[in-house]
């Protein structure tokens, strides 16, 4: 099949799924007025697909198809490949104004850590299965996304243990037979899922043996009967109070996916009961997804560095000393988080037949940008002021009756119109609101997550630096 164009795209969503959105049934979601807000985002990767500019950087020859596929299902094999792969997300975020597309990017985060677990199981079976589910992807075009957080219940309690209030907080299996399993619970947090073709299921932590019945993992399309879907409420379109922008609006939203007796064929079931790579898959599928998340939120620290840059020149202060400081910090933020991923590219390490950025590196990129996100917001709104609250709105300014005093009054330096002042600051409210405050410090997991990984991927070069120092003070 050839590449699909975003209309194609779009036409496949109209396929009986089950979404609600604000209480209401959502009838097609590529047709509403809200959700093809974020269809038309996820369909910004379809686009580059097609686009003689970005055609090069979206696609890769398969050797084993003979033609092109989206670069997110080739497996990489070098640094080079990693790097492209990295180059084609921060290219696709910058096009979407700071929102990765995600029709390919986090659904193939969750099969290359599907791909990488049935290798170290040495599953042949879940391999080969892993293998055609990979040639289905690439075949077909495609829309994935990763479904990995389950609910969770009393989060002292594991899986197994929950029955005190029912035993559904974790996807587990039910029941299975000679032709698939059937599985039951929820997972929330799932980015894209309301507008994708395939649903990717895996564990979403360790599970010990009493737990097996939750250690799974498949892949199910979203209008598989017993799917339903509850999205939550997001900004579709800029508000009557905003000023106008003949820019689209980008944006995603997220489910909560509910799993009632839903079965699933064995040949798109990549887990089931080995209950000690469950852990395995989660911190695969981590690794792969905090490199995702590192660089998609390259374009978002350039948006951050520049919003600082222009409000403080709008409002005249660039030159005072404490404000170069701050505004040099975000710099060393920016080329920092960019420094470290692309130095988990080069310093890549190799899982079977796929090269995979190094571990350390990537969750020292991301506790980076999360660790510091909320430093960087806080010099923005310091440079804003206070007109970043109280700043009169879109209609005042409209308003002939208030028009001339507001142009008067709140205009800046000079050769900065007031409405240019009035648009960054509502860019920057926007920018800096409470929902992205939160997808940067928990997206890909919380800073908690990476320092547990980074002391557990860090463990070897400590003990070669401890064996190094004991060498020097002569210690046997």
């Amino acid at each position: 099949m050839a590449l699909m164009t975003a209309e194609e795209y779009k036409a496949k969503l109209d396929d009986g799924r089950v979404v609600y959105y604000r209480g209401e049934r959502i009838k097609n979601v590529a047709t509403d007025p809200n959700i093809s807000t974020c269809v038309n985002t996820m369909a910004v990767d379809y686009e580059m697909a097609h686009d003689p500019k970005y055609k090069d950087l979206a696609l890769v020859d398969d050797p084993e198809l003979g033609e092109p596929v989206s670069r997110y299902y080739y497996k990489p094999q070098s640094a080079d490949d990693l790097l492209k792969a990295y180059d084609l997300i921060v290219t696709s975020t910058a096009l979407a104004d700071g929102y990765i597309p995600l029709a390919h990017d986090i659904g193939s985060d969750a099969l290359n850590a599907i791909t990488i677990t049935a290798h170290m199981m040495g599953n042949q079976d879940y391999m080969d299965r892993a293998e055609n589910f990979r040639r289905y992807l690439k075949k077909e075009d495609i829309a994935s996304c990763a479904a990995v957080t389950c609910v969770k219940g009393d989060r002292m309690l594991r899986p197994s243990d929950q029955e005190q209030l029912h035993p559904d907080y974790y996807v587990r299996v039910v029941d299975k037979n000679n032709k698939g399993i059937v599985v039951r619970g929820a997972k929330v947090h799932i980015t894209g899922a309301a507008y994708c073709q395939e649903i990717i299921a895996v564990p979403c932590r360790q599970m010990t043996e009493q737990d097996s019945d939750y250690a799974v993992s498949f892949a199910i399309p979203p209008n598989t009967k017993g799917i339903t879907q509850v999205i939550r409420p997001f900004r579709s379109s800029l508000s009557s109070i905003e000023f106008p922008n003949e820019r689209p609006l980008r944006m995603h939203t997220d489910s909560l996916i509910i799993f009632d007796d839903v079965f699933i064929p064995w040949e798109r079931v990549f887990l089931c009961g080995e209950w000690k790579f469950a852990a395995t898959m989660v911190y695969n599928f981590a690794l792969m997804h905090r490199r995702t998340g590192c660089a998609y939120r390259v374009p978002l620290s350039e948006q951050l560095l520049g919003m600082a840059k222009a409000i403080a020149d709008y409002n005249g202060v660039t030159k005072a000393a404490h404000v170069r400081e701050k505004i040099t910090d975000l710099i060393i933020y920016l080329e920092t988080l960019k420094a470290l991923s692309k130095a988990a590219c080069y310093d890549f390490v190799r899982h079977g037949d796929m090269a995979v950025p190094n571990p350390v590196t990537t969750n020292i990129a991301k506790y980076h940008f999360a660790h510091n996100y909320h430093d960087v917001v806080k010099v923005i709104q310091d440079l804003s002021g206070g007109l970043l609250v109280t700043a009169p709105t879109f209609k005042d300014y409209q308003n002939p009756d208030t028009h001339d005093f507001i142009d008067k009054y709140l205009g800046a330096k000079k050769g900065v119109s007031t409405e240019q002042r009035l648009r960054m600051l509502d860019l920057i409210r926007r920018m800096t609101g409470a929902d992205l405050e939160t997808i940067c410090l928990h997206g890909e997991g919380s800073p908690m997550a990476e320092r547990m990984t980074i002391w557990m991927e860090g463990a070897k070069v400590m003990e070669q630096c401890k064996r190094l120092v004991e060498e020097m003070a002569g210690i046997k």
